[in-house]
């Protein structure tokens, strides 16, 4: 195992122009595993322009059904499928997700693949479904999947533990409720929504979509002395301004370091 890598495909919420919708790849040296699929085929287009290679991509999880995150991931499975009709692909691929955004996935596959394409679900391309709180070895690495508690759409996060003890948590694209910060406490990553700056929330009203402003991701961080404090999900118009206010207001309320990527960012973990 070598170096871990978090690339950055995209930081943005649901309705950004200017950023791609929130997705992640991670990068062991040998292996990929994808978080999230972005709003569509710009998955595939920032694995090109980040040179990731899909020959290293042998699992993925799906959080939610929101078209932000979910539609990127159908462009996914039919392009690995096509590479396995090809025969470019070496091995299966394996999504993880709850039963019900997996279910979901399938009945679109099934809309809209060829029937090649569709009959690998199952032979090479597995749709795998946790529950809540189930713990696997997945990717050389523990993962606990948990429920989030979405009063929006059934969403899942999860906790993942390095061989190397390193701690990080995915938490989805929603505030950390009881139930997920029992994983909170001194993990060296936490990668937090953050809607929008405290000074605009009576503009952006991120409560109304159940989000979080800048001030209050970093005070969750700060509570459970988290290391290091990743912010994402985020509104563009503060495009080319974000990363430098982002960080000062964070900076008020958290002592970590403080991470603001801009899309197509490797970040060291």
């Amino acid at each position: 195992m070598g170096e871990k890598k978090m690339h950055i495909l995209g930081t943005g919420t649901a309705t950004v122009s200017k950023y791609v919708n929130t997705s992640c790849v991670f990068d062991d040296g040998e292996s990929l595993f994808l978080v999230d699929g972005t709003g569509g085929t710009d998955v595939l287009r920032c694995f090109d322009r980040m040179n990731l290679d899909w020959n290293r991509l042998h699992e993925g999880f799906l959080s939610h059904e929101h078209t932000d995150h979910f539609l990127g991931m159908i462009w996914v499975i039919r392009y690995i499928g096509e590479l396995m009709i090809d025969e470019t692909y070496d091995g299966d691929f394996v999504l993880y997700g709850h039963d019900e955004v997996l279910d979901k996935a399938y009945k679109v596959c099934q809309m809209i693949l060829k029937p090649q394409g569709m009959a690998l679900i199952g032979p090479r391309i597995h749709l795998v479904p946790v529950e809540d709180m189930q713990r696997e070895t997945i990717w050389n690495s523990t993962f606990t999947f948990f429920d989030i508690g979405s009063s929006k759409a059934r969403q899942f996060g999860f906790h993942m533990e390095w061989p190397d003890g390193t701690r990080l948590v995915f938490p989805g694209d929603e505030p950390v409720t009881d139930h997920g910060e029992q994983f909170l406490d001194q993990a060296d990553w936490l990668l937090s929504e953050a809607f929008c700056l405290d000074r605009d929330r009576e503009i952006y009203r991120p409560e109304r979509y159940h989000h979080l402003t800048v001030k209050e991701s970093s005070q969750m961080a700060q509570k459970h002395q988290v290391k290091n404090l990743l912010l994402w999900h985020t509104e563009d118009d503060t495009f080319g301004e974000r990363k430098k206010l982002y960080t000062e207001e964070a900076s008020r309320y958290y002592e970590g370091k403080i991470w603001v990527p801009e899309d197509g960012e490797v970040i060291i973990l």
